[in-house]
């Protein structure tokens, strides 16, 4: 089986003929068990997602807030492994048969084999991968990989980003290029400000590829607002945040379920 770059592809572009930006969610596989972190998944998908994010529970998340670090420690204390994150991604795009990619960072990947992991990624149904702290200099093997067996590779671009850097970022991407709206970590904001604005607009001068925004991004009005100028509008803490604040495990779903709703519901009107 190859992957879902074609599938992730037209995603994004049917969302655009319809007038407003990609929903994409993110999650992180094992949170709070591998059960209930897919059950989570297929209810944001099922609530009006388009495209999801499953995060590889990792040691050391340098990139990612206290929100986030929460679940993934949870999922490792579990017991969540990469075989895990595969069986996440195959039977959540096997029930939606919606783009599932992975965001992991570079070393679990190096660690498990390049080629191996592409390759089982792909058999799973994945779309791609994101890769927040794989340099692009230093890519050229994973984008090998990726794409013999059909997997978009996505890397970040941050405000900070120098225009010459960001022709290197997209020139490397495919699928779609990851625009930070803020410096930092992953988490929750009052505001994403207007930095995401003006780096989007430096993307587009560089790349064709659809820009997706996602840091900072977690109420409906926020969505809308991002949207005004992306073509994606990810996100992941609130998610979780919401999860992480339900009453018990098992209605951490309906939670989840409910923010997206909302959130896919401001995007479509």
């Amino acid at each position: 089986m190859t992957g879902n770059l074609t599938l992730l592809e037209n995603t994004l572009a049917a969302a655009k003929r319809e007038g407003r930006a990609a929903l994409i969610a993110y999650l992180p596989a094992g949170f709070p068990t591998v059960e209930g972190g897919i059950a989570a998944m297929r209810a944001v998908l099922d609530a009006g997602a388009d495209i999801l994010e499953v995060g590889l529970p990792h040691s050391d998340p340098v990139l990612d807030g206290p929100v986030i670090q929460t679940a993934a420690d949870i999922a490792l204390r579990s017991g969540t492994r990469i075989r895990d994150v595969l069986r996440t991604v195959r039977e959540v795009h096997r029930a939606s048969g919606k783009p599932v990619l992975v965001m992991t960072y570079w070393n679990p990947v190096s660690r498990y084999g390049i080629e191996r992991f592409a390759a089982e990624l792909a058999d799973a149904g994945g779309a791609g991968c994101i890769l927040p702290d794989l340099p692009v200099q230093e890519s050229a093997r994973w984008r090998e990989q990726a794409a013999a067996h059909g997997l978009a590779t996505v890397f970040v671009a941050a405000p900070s980003t120098t225009n010459e850097r960001l022709r290197e970022i997209t020139s490397a991407c495919s699928g779609f290029v990851y625009a930070a709206a803020l410096m930092g970590v992953t988490g929750t904001r009052e505001s994403p400000g207007s930095s995401a604005d003006t780096l989007v607009h430096r993307l587009r001068a560089t790349t064709g590829l659809p820009i997706c925004v996602g840091i900072g991004i977690s109420t409906p009005a926020q969505a809308t607002a991002v949207a005004s100028y992306a073509d994606g509008v990810i996100v992941g803490s609130a998610l979780v945040a919401a999860m992480l604040d339900a009453p018990d495990a098992d209605i951490g779903p309906e939670a989840a379920r409910t923010l997206t709703t909302s959130l896919a519901g401001a995007l479509r009107a």
